[in-house]
């Protein structure tokens, strides 16, 4: 017998950009990183923005920042 497969869950990918880095779900843009003056990165994903001194910090706030988002119920629909 042939087994159905389940549908794939898609998971997040980071891609790199200019000067910075983008978060994607397929085609729908989650968030990103881009890199600022003096070695900072700015992040912007969820809803939210920040600073870091550190890429690895940056899109970890990224990812949180995306998963909160996710979680929490809008508050108009």
């Amino acid at each position: 017998m042939k087994r159905t497969s389940k549908k794939k869950k898609h998971k997040p990918v980071w891609e790199r950009a200019y000067k910075g880095h983008v978060l994607w779900l397929g085609k729908q843009k989650l968030g990103k990183v881009t890199l600022q003056e003096r070695g900072r990165y700015s992040w912007e994903g969820g809803g939210r923005a920040g600073f870091s001194e550190d890429l690895a910090k940056a899109k970890a706030a990224v990812e949180f920042a995306v998963l909160a988002a996710d979680k929490q119920m809008d508050l108009f629909k």
